[in-house]
């Protein structure tokens, strides 16, 4: 689809993506509370609208009913204005979204593919990521898998997700790892470390999930929210989202209202261009339930951070304590 937000070039992939992309775990409905498929839509079509070219998916996510809700979207969309649509496989669980495995063995990940290629309702996927590390199988092996799926064609690019710099060169050394998705945020900032550098030296292109922490940096979430989750939403019981740690992070949310009101954006934007900032990044997934969710990030679509910025949110990240890894680009 055209776009007239900026776009980057995706590694060596040859697509150029916009700076963020719409996450699709929330819209799977299991692990974050209830979510209404027609919201979902409603968010897909608005960053579409809004010039937003990609959506990030896996089967894992609702067991495979993110996929479905993208698939029935994407058939009803013109083919012109239909996004990108990048899916992972490699993580199965049952029915009710319990006892998640990660089974990356050759019969498996075909099956999956399949699967994924029925719900979203496609010929071919634009990219394939492996979710985590297999415990079924070495990463010779599903990698191998990956690059057959590629020459098949039913896979126009692969990737993996969640996999360090002594994983990504191993498959290097089989055949180019398109993609990498890692976490990453002002929490989270360990991929800058060592995989940031990997991927800028090898040309792979890097779309980093939970930019916002999964809200924490959104300058919204509050401990009370974080004490009225939902009993199946996983930050009920995540570290991040407990005691001291919780008060750190919103610590360092309050203290980007600054940045924020320099630029008359959100917290929200603030944490998403903060991100955007490090070399290496290609662009950001960020979760949307609503279209109103949207509207509420789309800004870092194009907004920069200069380094006076950068120097004032390094300085709360290391007043405040939260999280671990590098603090400036």
């Amino acid at each position: 689809m055209k776009t007239s937000l900026p776009t980057r070039a995706f590694g060596k992939t040859g697509m150029q993506i916009t700076r963020l992309g719409v996450g699709a775990w929330a819209m799977g409905g299991n692990m974050w509370g209830p979510q209404d498929d027609a919201e979902s839509d409603a968010a897909i079509r608005h960053a579409i609208d809004l010039g937003i070219n990609w959506i990030d998916t896996a089967a894992a996510y609702g067991v495979g009913h993110s996929e479905e809700v993208i698939g029935q979207t994407l058939k009803s969309l013109p083919a012109d204005q239909r996004p990108y649509v990048f899916t992972k496989g490699g993580v199965i669980r049952d029915a009710d979204g319990s006892n998640p495995r990660r089974l990356a063995n050759r019969e498996s990940l075909r099956n999956e593919l399949e699967n994924s290629l029925r719900r979203l309702q496609v010929d071919t996927i634009d990219l394939y990521q492996v979710h985590w590390p297999a415990t079924d199988a070495p990463l010779e092996d599903y990698w191998a898998t990956m690059l057959e799926l590629k020459s098949e064609g039913k896979v126009k690019h692969i990737g993996l997700s969640n996999h360090n710099a002594e994983q990504l060169g191993r498959a290097e050394a089989m055949g180019h790892v398109e993609t990498l998705q890692p976490p990453f945020s002002m929490i989270k900032r360990e991929t800058a470390q060592e995989i940031l550098p990997w991927c800028a030296a090898h040309g792979t292109g890097v779309i980093c999930y939970s930019p916002m922490q999964a809200g924490l940096l959104t300058g919204s979430f509050t401990r009370e929210r974080a004490a009225t989750l939902a009993d199946n939403d996983w930050r009920k019981t995540n570290e991040e989202f407990i005691g001291d740690r919780l008060d750190r992070n919103l610590a360092l949310a309050a203290a980007l209202k600054p940045v924020a009101d320099k630029h008359g954006t959100s917290i929200s934007t603030v944490s998403l261009t903060w991100a955007l900032a490090w070399p290496g990044l290609t662009a950001t997934i960020v979760g949307a339930r609503s279209p109103a969710q949207v509207d509420g990030w789309i800004d870092a679509a194009t907004i920069e951070l200069d380094a006076a910025d950068l120097d004032t949110i390094a300085k709360a990240i290391a007043t405040t304590g939260a999280g671990q890894g590098p603090t400036r680009p």
